[in-house]
């Protein structure tokens, strides 16, 4: 039995079924997606998702799907399924289904009378190809399936409607056909490892609806083209394989690939290989790059969640390489002390204040994790002293060390912190000011790279920030402990202190150089625990503030002002897990352990096999957002590792 497994009754029930998601990845930034059924309900779904650099620097949904018709004595059964308006579901082939596997790729079985069928999917890791295996397992008789594909050749974030621009032509190759609906996109290749009839008959099919798409407010209609179809003869116990990519490829190949690709996975046997698994899509290797995606399926990189998420993704898994290969990537877009937080090229934006302190702490886990220490001065000294120098001179978005020792920053609309959602042109949670997680980072970066500079005798910068460290634990307890109320603030002014119970103070009790006694990081520890730990995370408010919002839903507007306003976010777990360590030790681990092993409920729940980007901050607890994310997953491994080699 497979360890994700569905049976008839829940893949019947489309509340259920259409409410979990695959995913499969190759290793350049490519992906296939849909829900468990194989019905699309989001823009972002599609076989056959690609980069397309001709056109943006974004994915493509090249191939939408794929639907497949079986002929027994000229009776058709109907296996696809869409969604059309007014919830009807087009064809109903949801209705065969009697078993979903997931390990170690998505395979679906049918039952149609007596005929069982069977369908299994698999990216190729190293090139831009969806691999479906279709197999016969029982049948009376020899049957005929067809197999139609339809594209979208559109961006993830729109959707395609029916034009006279579109081009109808197709290509001949071997065992298949090939089509390129637009100028400029690549073309697709769809072949089969047995030789079909291909008719070619264009169509589009119109408004095919996305519910989710609909729930979060956004345009749900979509028209899909379809330029014909294929045909050929199945005998039972007979398989074959279709290919679907960037590129013709031999179909003699087709099923010793599919064996080879199969063989490569980690199997998704249990809780920490699903992690394991979902932590290397993540990764990203194209154009001598290696990069982190943050989440799927709509996220590309991000700065502050690669240097959130790289050592769990990594060290976790004894993968120094990767580590050292993204940090390569990212280091050459380092600007006046600040590394980028999102985009590519020319279109990169700096405009976080936090996410080059992420950069050292980064470090600071590599350090722990592994027993190749003294390589991080060596490689990165020189970074890590051009990033200290211009945060204590000055820097963009009014980013600069006060007299006081603290980092300042942000300015008047905007959001610089990891709480960066912004309505209407106004940031929801205007952190302006003494940030207290940015100030923690600040101090254990200055700490850290000064026993770096220590053990490799840097005597220069050890004379230079020395006898920082104590201006700054003296200005951070200061500036941010509430004696009243024995917890930190959130951020704080020269006029007072913002008082919400926030997360972010968790920081300062968990990171390795701390300004706190343990008295006061035991309160902070208790604080947090008692106001916004939940089994998925910890809640980005506390539920006693009237700001707090406890459903993450409704249209932009209304999921931005949610978004940390009380959602839950499960990679600040990691750092509650760590403070909690510090405070309460061996005696804390069955706490942790109990927080980590509870995560394995949501293996069969939205992105199936990984870890969803927020959760509401009310019970249930139910999954929103990203349906894997990179920190998400990433600070469960490294629980995983504290509670290993506590």
């Amino acid at each position: 039995m497979s360890y994700i497994q569905f049976d008839k009754t829940k893949l019947i029930n489309l509340n259920y079924s259409l409410s979990r998601e695959k995913l499969r990845t190759n290793r350049a930034g490519s992906y296939a997606s849909s829900t468990i059924i194989n019905c699309n309900t989001r823009s972002y779904h599609g076989l056959l998702v690609v980069p397309q650099p001709l056109i943006d620097d974004d994915n493509h949904v090249l191939l939408a799907g794929i639907d497949e018709t079986l002929i027994e004595n000229d009776y058709e059964f109907h296996l696809g399924s869409r969604v059309y308006p007014n919830g009807v579901m087009e064809p109903k082939g949801h209705k065969y289904l009697r078993d979903y596997q997931s390990d170690p790729n998505p395979q679906l079985k049918y039952r149609l009378g007596n005929i069982i069928f069977v369908k299994e999917f698999i990216f190729s890791q190293n090139d831009d190809r969806i691999l479906v295996k279709y197999y016969l397992e029982d049948a009376s008789g020899e049957l005929t399936l067809k197999v139609r594909p339809f594209l979208a050749y559109r961006s993830v974030h729109s959707l395609a409607k029916a034009n006279t621009y579109v081009d109808t032509k197709h290509k001949v190759v071997d065992n298949g056909a090939a089509w390129q609906m637009y100028k400029g996109y690549s073309r697709t290749f769809m072949q089969f490892s047995k030789k079909p009839q291909y008719v070619h008959v264009p169509d589009w099919y119109y408004n095919v609806e996305y519910i989710r798409e609909k729930e979060r407010g956004y345009e749900y209609h979509e028209d899909l083209y379809t330029p014909g179809y294929f045909e050929l003869k199945l005998k039972k116990g007979e398989s074959i394989v279709v290919s679907a990519g960037l590129e013709e490829k031999v179909p003699a190949q087709f099923k010793r690939h599919f064996a080879t690709e199969v063989k490569k996975r980690i199997p998704r046997d249990n809780f920490e290989h699903c992690l394991e698994n979902a932590a290397e899509e993540f990764i990203i290797r194209n154009r001598n790059q290696t990069e982190i995606v943050a989440g799927y399926p709509w996220f590309g990189r991000w700065g502050r969640d690669t240097f959130v998420s790289l050592p769990g993704l990594t060290l976790t898994r004894g993968d120094k390489k990767s580590f050292h290969d993204v940090m390569k990537t990212i280091l050459t877009e380092l600007k006046d002390g600040l590394f980028p937080n999102l985009g590519h090229g020319k279109e990169l934006v700096y405009d976080s204040a936090d996410t080059s302190m992420w950069f050292f702490r980064a470090l600071q886990l590599y350090a722990k994790m592994t027993d190749d220490k003294a390589v991080i001065w060596k490689t990165y000294g020189n970074t890590m002293k051009n990033v200290l120098n211009h945060y204590r001179k000055g820097t963009h978005h009014n980013i600069a060390m006060h007299d006081i020792g603290l980092i300042w920053s942000g300015e008047q609309g905007s959001a610089v912190t990891w709480m960066d959602a912004v309505v209407h042109g106004k940031p929801v949670t205007a952190r302006t000011g003494f940030v207290v997680e940015i100030n923690a980072l600040w101090y254990n970066a200055v700490c850290f790279s000064l026993e770096l500079a220590e053990e490799a005798a840097d005597s220069t910068f050890m004379k230079k920030w020395k006898n920082l460290p104590k201006k700054i634990a003296t200005s951070f307890v200061a500036m941010f402990w509430n004696d009243k109320r024995q917890y930190l603030a959130d951020f704080a002014t020269y006029e007072g202190q913002n008082l919400d119970v926030r997360p972010n103070m968790i920081l300062a009790a968990a990171l390795p150089y701390s300004p706190l006694t343990e008295e006061m990081k035991l309160s902070v520890v208790n604080k947090v625990k008692n106001d916004l730990l939940t089994f998925r995370g910890l809640r980005s408010l506390s539920p006693k503030n009237q700001s707090y919002k406890g459903r993450y839903q409704g249209n932009q507007v209304e999921r931005d002002l949610a978004y940390h306003q009380g959602t839950v976010w499960p990679w600040l777990l990691g750092y509650f897990a760590e403070a909690y360590l510090n405070i309460y030790g061996e005696q804390g681990k069955a706490l942790i352990s109990e927080y980590y092993h509870n995560f394995e409920k949501v293996m069969t729940e939205a992105g199936i096999g990984t870890i969803s980007e927020i959760y509401d901050g009310d019970p249930p607890y139910e999954a929103r957002g990203a349906i894997s994310q990179a920190w998400s997953v990433a600070e469960l491994l490294r629980i995983k590792w504290m509670l290993d080699n506590y």
